[in-house]
């Protein structure tokens, strides 16, 4: 009789005290993916480095960096809307209670269909830009600097439209679920870990190709 009780006390021990497995893979993912950006990062300055600041300098000059800052705005900003979506997740509110002019009362839903829409406006501004620099002679093969930045900024893109896939899984299974479990709960949390790593790097993307000259 002991025996049984302890191990129950035991097993409930492990259930309250084990971290969760989907979050402590989803950091260790993210950190092999912070080395690959590292890894993006020390080709570009050691290209600036071995082609000169000079050179680098007149190559920036056809970067539209208003609208540069103005697509990293509405990025950054996708964050505050990821995370308020995770606020309405840990509380189990999938969707608004009230009308749709009333974002106090929206729910993880909401917040999560306007974090893709926001990030859906970044990607259309990428290629937007990349459009524009084609244009202009700048290409993957014109020069050093034609290589490294649509390297850098184009695997980015690319994690960026794999956050979006994920939003739209998030989206679909809450909507097809009869109801909100902690299993979507903490799908929730996982995604929105991946949307703020991808906005921490292109803050610092940002910060190397548009400002530091």
């Amino acid at each position: 009789m002991t025996s049984s009780v302890n191990t129950a006390h035991v097993e409930g021990h492990h259930k309250i005290t084990r971290p969760n497995l989907v979050a402590v893979g989803t950091i260790v993912w993210l950190s092999s993916e912070l080395m690959f950006f590292a890894a993006l990062f020390a080709m570009y300055f050691t290209t600036r480095a071995v082609q000169g600041p000079e050179i680098w300098k007149e190559a920036s000059e056809v970067l539209a960096i208003p609208f540069s800052v103005l697509n990293t705005t509405i990025l950054v900003l996708s964050s505050v809307t990821c995370q308020l979506g995770v606020f309405a997740a840990e509380r189990y509110q999938v969707r608004r209670t009230g009308s749709l002019a009333k974002v106090s009362k929206w729910g993880m839903r909401e917040w999560f269909a306007l974090t893709f829409l926001m990030g859906s406006f970044f990607i259309a501004g990428q290629i937007y830009e990349y459009a524009k620099l084609v244009s202009e002679g700048l290409t993957l093969s014109s020069s050093a600097y034609g290589s490294v930045f649509y390297l850098t900024t184009g695997f980015h893109g690319l994690h960026v439209t794999g956050g979006l896939i994920a939003f739209l899984i998030v989206l679909v299974r809450v909507a097809k679920a009869r109801r909100f479990t902690q299993n979507q709960a903490t799908t929730a949390i996982v995604v929105s870990y991946y949307w703020h790593f991808v906005d921490v790097v292109w803050i610092a993307l940002f910060s190397a190709i548009y400002l530091i000259k």
